[in-house]
């Protein structure tokens, strides 16, 4: 089954062009020109991504981002025209999985494009359920609970906490997280694992002065720890 995008951008040029470039490596691509369309279509039909621009006059992709992650964890991928520091961050604290900014070359769209569905899809149905302390991990679901409760997280989010807690007790660099939830180069741009760890960490209600999951390793990088520190 062919793997179902939606491209919200008020640039109609653009929208034509992705869908023809996008249809000839096998997605079924819809576009919109209306945020407001593409987010009535997404409360009725779950596309597999969405391709989502920042700047649009009726209402900017971080409001859309905002509104899709108080309902769904469905990959989002930002386009941001301006490339500033300031927009990936704000971007990425809004549950974004990736980000690129305009101009892009398709092909490396595309490469983001596979490398997000390959993670999120990935392997889920030999992982077996884990139980954690307080935490409950259903990978084939791609859910995990705090104290029964399901943590509202990100396909992105999901992956990172994932992620640590299958090699609990490690240390993992940010390089090594950006590897292996990626598999394109952030490193020009490495806070955005600190925004995701951040984000983490308060979805969890983690003390990172007294961590109960996540524990800073000051020079080195993040290890997930349970109860046994």
């Amino acid at each position: 089954m062919k793997s179902k995008i939606f491209v919200i951008d008020d640039d109609e040029k653009l929208n034509v062009l992705l869908q023809n470039y996008l249809s000839n490596y096998g997605y079924h691509i819809i576009t919109f020109t209306n945020p407001h369309a593409g987010l009535d279509k997404i409360k009725k039909e779950l596309p597999d991504l969405v391709i989502l621009d920042v700047m649009m006059p009726d209402m900017d992709g971080f409001t859309v981002c905002r509104e899709i992650r108080k309902e769904h964890s469905i990959p989002i991928i930002l386009l941001t025209a301006r490339g500033e520091v300031t927009d990936r961050i704000v971007g990425l604290e809004l549950g974004a999985d990736d980000y690129l900014p305009k101009p892009f070359e398709p092909r490396e769209l595309v490469a983001r494009i596979q490398t997000i569905l390959r993670r999120s899809s990935r392997e889920k149905v030999t992982q077996e359920d884990l139980r954690i302390g307080r935490l409950e991990i259903y990978p084939e679901k791609q859910i995990i609970k705090l104290d029964g409760q399901d943590l509202d997280l990100s396909t992105l989010e999901f992956d990172a906490l994932y992620l640590l807690i299958q090699r609990k007790g490690k240390v993992l660099t940010r390089d090594n997280i950006m590897d292996s939830l990626h598999g394109v180069d952030w490193s020009a741009f490495d806070r955005s694992i600190d925004i995701l760890i951040s984000r983490l960490r308060y979805k969890l209600n983690d003390d990172p002065k007294n961590p109960s999951f996540i524990k800073t390793v000051w020079g080195s990088g993040y290890k997930f720890i349970g109860y046994e520190e």
